[in-house]
């Protein structure tokens, strides 16, 4: 479930509350996780979740159901929304899970203690409880070494935690990249030996992972770790090494270190340069990610290649490179060609042109067009092609500053073949 977006001071007064009350009800709770983890590292956490002795139902009555969501409650989690402003948290009871049979759901759960649910966590670092309200933290897996020394451990053995959830796997990579942190000897050896065991989760989850992994920092990390251990084979088979070799893989992924505002479709845009003109439609249609992402990718790939097949676009009619400036995802295409400039591949002066040009007042560089469809009907243009050929014409000629007036436009399309006056 996507979470709605918060106010953090909100948030962590209202994570504090939850505990509040399941303490004050005589319920052993914590805060637990990604949260405890964030709060060693000085960060503010995203959002929170709390772990509790109380049972799912116990949960939904000291909240009331009004309050509360049983979306997770077959796994012991229910959600708790709080006020305007303060999103919404997950409680879980505390519980071992049972074998997994699908790479990613336990077959079941049991209820247990604070220690024995710390066991069923993926990392050390994510295995950490925290009183909000003492400011103890309990530690019953060796995290807080982990987290000083600056490792990524799988809890247990690390087989066993990769065969829960394959989807960890990647999360190992994406936090050892994030935080900067060394991935521990064994751990890394099972994900060498489990790659192909990714391919089985769906789609969907290894976009969510790719999507955080190459939107923030640590992504030229993220990506050298996927090559290094084989996920990138698993993961983006169509760009990764073998299909494409080493140096070239290197050298777009030094490209995506260098954007400024990074995203998914930015990141494949560039990783698939190399590899066919449909292959970001491809890996897009394969992680199943949304339209507008598909056409960002697409979108961005095909004005890189247009736009540095002419040494300086400066030179080029106005027309032909108007498109890209006013496009939905022109600042993105900026930072590409900036970032691809400043690793030696384009021209620097072209690009920052190009940023000059995306900057430009909205009405300067797409101003409003001199003839509708409507008007050329009147004027004799005849419905269908003609009057999309004479729109496009006009609008040719108008960027260029061959013509600026409604006359002057007219005038053209009475030229035009097929024009009832021509």
């Amino acid at each position: 479930m996507t979470k709605p977006p918060s106010d953090p001071v909100q948030s962590r007064e209202f994570a504090t509350a939850v505990v509040r009350r399941l303490r004050d009800a005589g319920y052993e709770t914590f805060w637990a996780g990604g949260c405890v983890r964030d709060e060693l590292l000085g960060r503010t956490p995203a959002d929170y979740d709390v772990a509790t002795a109380a049972l799912p139902d116990e949960v939904r009555s000291l909240f009331g159901r009004g309050r509360t969501l049983a979306v997770g409650a077959a796994f012991g989690v229910i959600t708790v929304l709080g006020p305007r402003g303060a999103g919404q948290v997950e409680v879980a009871t505390f519980r071992a899970d049972a074998a997994s049979t699908d790479g990613r759901h336990p077959a079941g759960v049991t209820f247990c203690s604070a220690r024995e649910d710390a066991q069923r966590r993926d990392f050390t670092i994510n295995g950490l409880f925290l009183d909000p309200l003492s400011g103890e933290v309990h530690d019953f897996v060796d995290g807080r070494r982990d987290l000083a020394d600056g490792i990524v451990r799988a809890i247990g053995v690390p087989a066993m935690r990769f065969g829960e959830d394959h989807l960890r796997m990647l999360r190992a990579v994406r936090f050892t990249a994030f935080f900067g942190f060394v991935l521990e000897h064994e751990t890394r050896a099972a994900i060498e030996r489990m790659t192909h065991l990714v391919v089985g989760v769906s789609p969907e989850r290894v976009a969510a992972e790719l999507r955080a992994m190459l939107s923030r920092p640590g992504r030229r990390r993220a990506l050298e770790l996927l090559a290094e251990t084989g996920l990138a084979r698993e993961v983006l088979p169509e760009v990764a090494p073998p299909v494409v070799d080493a140096a070239r893989w290197h050298d777009t992924v030094r490209i995506v270190a260098a954007f400024d505002e990074p995203d998914l479709p930015m990141a494949l845009a560039t990783l698939g340069e190399h590899a066919g003109a449909d292959v970001v439609a491809r890996i897009a249609s394969r992680l199943r990610l949304s339209n507008r992402e598909t056409k960002e990718a697409e979108w961005i790939r095909a004005g890189v290649a247009d736009l540095e097949a002419v040494a300086e676009p400066a030179t080029r009619p106005w027309s032909q490179v108007q498109p890209w400036v006013v496009g939905e995802h022109a600042a993105a295409l900026a930072d590409v060609l900036r970032a691809r400039a400043a690793c030696g591949h384009g021209d620097a002066i072209a690009a920052a042109w190009f940023t000059g040009q995306v900057a430009r007042p909205r009405v300067e560089i797409d101003p409003p067009l001199l003839l509708t469809g409507g008007e050329l009907l009147a004027a004799g243009v005849p419905p269908g092609p003609p009057v999309g050929a004479a729109l496009a014409r006009i609008r040719s000629l108008q960027l260029d500053g061959a013509i600026a007036t409604k006359e002057e436009a007219l005038a053209v399309a009475r030229r035009m073949p097929g024009s009832a006056t021509a």
